[in-house]
């Protein structure tokens, strides 16, 4: 009886360690996925995100500017240029979230770390698979 049991128990971890290596590797692809999908998310918004942040932030001073020199020329176009200023809104609420230039130039610089840390775990998983 005690060689029956000692077979089976052998057996047992014959199967165990068949099966450790495609569960190894199984948990390693999921965690290789979803680095892999967040970095590739992050780098296609942070490129947006960014753009649009200094986009904004520039647009009042390139208006000023376009005003300022106008407004040598005509009072009238310095006027309309003024009311274009000033009509560039400062901030934008979209439901519960307040976008703002400089928030949107953090958020870029932000998903920017996200892509690279990714990039990192995601070279370590697949290295470990």
């Amino acid at each position: 009886m005690s060689a029956r049991r000692t077979s089976h128990s052998a057996d047992a971890r014959g199967n165990l360690q068949r099966w450790l290596p495609l569960v190894r590797i199984a948990i390693w692809s999921v965690v290789y996925f979803a680095f892999y999908m967040a970095q590739q998310i992050a780098e296609l918004l942070a490129p947006l995100a960014l753009i649009l942040g200094v986009g904004w932030a520039a647009l009042p001073h390139v208006v000023g500017a376009v005003s300022s020199s106008a407004g040598s020329v005509d009072a009238q176009a310095h006027d309309v240029m003024s009311h274009i200023a000033d009509a560039i809104p400062h901030q934008i609420v979209v439901g519960t979230h307040i976008l703002t230039p400089s928030g949107l130039i953090f958020d870029g610089i932000a998903l920017m770390a996200v892509a690279a840390i990714g990039a990192t775990l995601s070279a370590i998983a697949a290295r470990s698979m």
